[in-house]
């Protein structure tokens, strides 16, 4: 289950990962200590090359945009607005002041990607004018700027400026389906006003957020002001403003309620949400409740700029085991940079506050140091390393381990269907050498490995497993089935190792 409390979990993915970490293939995952979350990434990979698979209508629109290169008869002049082309069965053209008139299925295409259609446009060649008074069809595939495909009403255009407005517009805008009572184009941003956007593709969305104002930035995030988030079309919440990260900043934002069910914690419920308190200040609540042990949720207060960030976490922490362990408070303290052009990254932390868990109290405190290199491919295969170093004292007991650490995991990812991976991993800390038991094993030195499978484009099947090296004994086999129901997925685990299961059902990631 995916609580969003495993803070020790993806900070330990973020460097033995760090070509991934914090994208938007991180959104599905498999929760598990077997290291199938390898498996996640590439399949979410997959998800996001055909959530941006080019549409035939996309496609003929570079295709046309492309051959009416071929066909211009003299250089292009950056400083002047792309050139243009128009067609329709009737074309009025005035030359003393470059307006025009196009009736009946006009197609309006200019070079640098972008068409109009419609029925009526009129404008002018000089002032750089598009106008359509009724129904208009709208597509934007310009590099650099956000893909748009929209419907809507009273287009006027600016192609030399690159401004535009449109009303009662409905459409999709990168990956997200969004509507709006109005909407204003710019070369940076695109502003919608009263308007909505989810990623559930449905005629009727099973969930989307309704927004007085958005302001989408390309490839960057989403801006919104006084929104609703509604499910069935029922308002849930509010918010005042709201922000989120889309295409290669998007980080699977998890921003709707998760339901779930295992044999330790029962039926649960999960739910995370982050608000901006100040530039670079972020509180992050994950309110829990679990049938098992009542209220579960955390939080914390963090500043983060450039590679850096501390704060204070506080509450309820689950690890990928369904281990908990509870900070009353834990102040920490990280940082993470390239070692100047070189392929190395490191990274700094330091974590010190008073844990409780297996009934006792103690003032824990953690230092890591990390040196990763970038993921090296080859072959459709990716070689992740990472080392380093790790202290950890407790007051409780005065007990001291410090050691090293050392990972590297190999991916395979054969084509669309079928993907495998193998990881070795050693660290002296254990759980027979430590204090907590939260996010360590009870041995040094293991081995992981798993595949997966999809049977089509709604059901997948993966396997994961865990070695100990220094017993030499199975510890982990997880059977995963994940199945894509409409704009949600469900996900079921059977950990055969301790005969129980794992059901989770969560809406599609932001």
């Amino acid at each position: 289950m995916n609580k969003n409390a495993k803070l020790a979990g993806v900070i330990m993915t973020a460097m033995l990962l760090p070509s991934l970490s914090g994208t938007a293939m991180a959104a599905y995952s498999a929760d598990s200590d077997t290291g199938i979350t390898a498996l996640d990434y590439i399949e979410n990979a997959h998800r996001a090359e055909r959530e941006n698979r080019l549409t035939e209508e996309q496609k003929k629109l570079l295709a046309d945009a492309a051959e009416f290169g071929k066909s211009l008869q003299y250089p292009l002049d950056k400083k002047k607005a792309s050139p243009i082309a128009f067609e329709g069965e009737d074309l009025t053209y005035d030359e003393r002041d470059g307006s025009f008139i196009a009736k009946g299925k006009v197609d309006i295409l200019q070079l640098d990607a972008h068409r109009f259609q419609s029925e009526l446009v009129t404008g002018n060649t000089k002032t750089e004018d598009i106008s359509v008074p009724d129904k208009a069809h709208v597509l934007q595939m310009t590099p650099g700027q956000t893909r748009v495909t929209l419907d809507g009403y009273k287009v006027k255009y600016n192609y030399g400026k690159k401004i535009g407005s449109m009303e009662d517009g409905k459409g999709k805008a990168g990956a997200h389906y969004i509507t709006g009572k109005r909407f204003e184009f710019y070369p940076e941003k695109i502003v919608v006003y009263n308007g909505t956007d989810t990623k559930c593709g449905a005629q009727k969305p099973d969930y989307h957020m309704a927004a007085e104002k958005m302001v989408i930035y390309p490839n960057d995030k989403v801006v919104m002001d006084k929104v609703r988030f509604c499910i069935k079309g029922k308002t849930i919440f509010t918010r005042d403003h709201y922000e989120a990260g889309i295409g290669d900043n998007a980080s699977g934002d998890k921003t709707w309620p998760r339901v779930g069910y295992n044999s330790k914690d029962k039926l649960w419920i999960s739910w995370g949400q982050k608000f901006g308190l100040r530039p670079n200040v972020a509180l992050n609540t994950n309110f829990m409740v679990t049938g098992a042990d009542g209220w579960r949720s955390n939080y914390d207060i963090t500043w983060g700029n450039r590679g850096m960030s501390t704060g204070v976490r506080y509450g309820y922490f689950q690890d990928s085991n369904d281990k908990w362990i509870k900070k009353q408070p834990s102040y920490f303290w990280n940082y993470g940079h390239r070692l100047g052009h070189s392929h190395f990254t490191y990274s700094l932390g330091v974590e010190h506050g008073e844990w409780y868990g297996n009934g006792v109290h103690s003032d824990h405190t953690e230092y890591n140091f990390g040196l990763g290199y970038d993921p090296i491919k080859f072959n459709r295969y990716t070689l992740y390393l990472h080392t380093g170093y790790n202290i950890t004292k407790e007051s409780y007991n005065a007990s001291k381990v410090n050691g090293f650490t050392a990972d590297a995991v190999l991916t395979k990812d054969f084509d669309d269907r079928w993907a495998a991976y193998v990881g070795y991993h050693y660290s002296k800390k254990n759980s027979r050498n430590t204090l907590f038991t939260y996010n360590t094993d009870d041995y040094s030195r293991k081995l992981e490995s798993g595949f997966s499978y999809r049977i089509d484009d709604k059901n997948r099947l993966a396997v994961g497993t865990k070695y100990d090296m220094d017993h030499r004994e199975w510890k982990n086999i997880d059977y995963y089935w994940y199945h894509d129901m409409h704009c949600t997925q469900f996900i079921l685990r059977y950990k055969s190792k301790e005969n129980s299961w794992n059901v989770r059902w969560e809406f599609t990631p932001w």
